[in-house]
């Protein structure tokens, strides 16, 4: 249940086939084959934090629960808050060879312009 033509998720000991979605899906195709992959997707759908129209619509594709799924045995990791990230971006630092492309580019096209708008003989 892990393709294309058969694709199968869990998420919170619910088994969803998600087979008819898969091309209507936000996030892609891909996303959810490999949400089907690992096992369980708790995790990954906590993370992404869909919408409450997207959490009704998954019952369109319920199939079953899981036999002695424990809710208290998946762990369940917070995602870094705002300020973490941005701490994090902050010490993200540029160096020449960052800038080089850009600006060679803008003088390019620059010139180019430049050139190209002087009169013919």
């Amino acid at each position: 249940h892990t393709s294309a033509k058969d694709c199968w998720v869990v998420i919170h000991g619910k088994v969803y086939n998600v087979t008819g979605f898969l091309k209507d899906h936000p996030g892609g195709e891909d996303m959810l084959l490999h949400a089907s992959v690992t096992g369980d997707a708790t995790q990954s759908f906590v993370d992404v934090g869909h919408s409450s129209a997207a959490k009704k619509r998954m019952a369109d594709y319920l199939i079953g629960e899981l036999d002695g799924y424990d809710p208290f045995k998946v762990k369940i990791v917070r995602r870094k808050s705002d300020e973490v990230v941005a701490k994090e971006l902050r010490k993200i630092s540029y160096g020449f060879k960052d800038y080089a492309l850009p600006v060679s580019l803008l003088l390019i096209a620059i010139a180019a312009w430049i050139f190209d708008k002087k009169p013919s003989p």
